[in-house]
């Protein structure tokens, strides 16, 4: 069932949550034991993230480095056809364009349409971190724009080959990502507007955001869509911070802000268990505010941590 179906015939917020694969080298043991204390929650469908390459320079003791490149949690399509056959949940495998060319990209989705997997989020995806700044695959694409155009392409039976014959479509329904405090290489939140309303138009059929902490950045950003006449379904992103390190590091990785209040009581806190409380408890509260607001679903960023997210589902679901 495609996600916007899920929307549309739930009586109440869903929940759902966004996982990493595992490291190269664990079982998928460890995911299933991530997703089992989740599942009696009823998720309708859980997010896959994509991890695209890394760089490493290992010494070849001449005197000269050899640069290599490395996937540290590669198998989302695998990691996605097994969370379907094994929980009978829709999986969404992020899209990202870094890392692909177009024809893999293109070769990704004809796998997923073979797996019977039917609900993607598309988006940009990182820099790699030894670059600083987003650089495409030789072939790929530099924007998400882009990307969610060819995945358009395909759900019309346009395919990169232009001499195929009456190619079968696929049928995707696409998620895109929203920044209720805006993208961060976009100027202000009116740019980052223009270029969301622009993949609404080109036929994306739900919105994700970044995490938030300030609720109010969330209802400002839904008015200021609904005003561009963006009207599809924006479902909030959340995240509960456990460690006190997470004060600092989340606003410097993702660009957010974190609220006077939650911070000066993770100042308080003396040990991370006590950060962890703290930040179930804000979680809750924000969640709370957000289903009397009428909010879609709630989608958590569980980051490999089951227990936080089960809490605070416990105390809404």
């Amino acid at each position: 069932m495609k996600i916007t179906q899920h929307l549309q015939n739930a009586k109440k917020t869903l929940f759902s949550i966004e996982i990493l694969p595992p490291l190269k080298g664990e079982s998928i043991q460890s995911l299933f034991d991530h997703l089992d204390p989740l599942m009696e929650f009823n998720p309708p469908f859980v997010d896959v993230t994509y991890h695209r390459e890394e760089y490493v320079y290992k010494d070849r003791g001449n005197g000269l480095l050899e640069k290599r490149s490395i996937k540290k949690r590669p198998g989302t399509v695998g990691i996605c056809s097994a969370i379907k056959n094994k929980y009978n949940v829709e999986p969404v495998p992020h899209i990202i364009c870094g890392g692909f060319t177009k024809e893999e990209t293109e070769n990704a989705l004809i796998d997923l349409n073979f797996l019977d997997i039917h609900n993607v989020l598309v988006i940009r995806g990182d820099a790699i971190k030894s670059e600083g700044t987003f650089v495409p695959e030789k072939g790929g694409h530099h924007y998400a724009l882009d990307l969610l155009d060819q995945v358009i392409q395909m759900n019309q039976g346009s395919y990169l080959d232009e001499e195929l014959q009456n190619a079968t479509p696929t049928d995707f329904c696409i998620g895109i990502a929203g920044y209720p405090e805006k993208h961060f290489e976009a100027p202000n939140l009116k740019f980052d507007l223009t270029y969301l309303k622009k993949k609404v138009e080109m036929g994306a059929d739900y919105i994700v955001t970044q995490m938030f902490y300030d609720n109010q950045r969330y209802f400002q950003f839904v008015e200021r869509c609904r005003d561009e006449g963006i009207n599809i379904p924006i479902i909030p992103g959340l995240k509960p911070i456990t460690t006190a390190r997470q004060n600092t590091i989340l606003p410097r990785i993702f660009h957010i802000d974190i609220p006077e209040a939650l911070s000066d009581e993770i100042e308080k806190c003396k040990d991370n268990a006590q950060v962890k409380e703290v930040g179930i408890e804000w979680a809750i509260n924000q969640s709370k505010e957000l289903v009397a607001y009428g909010v879609p679903c709630l989608h958590f960023y569980s980051m490999g941590k089951a227990e936080p997210v089960r809490k605070i589902a416990s105390a809404l679901f």
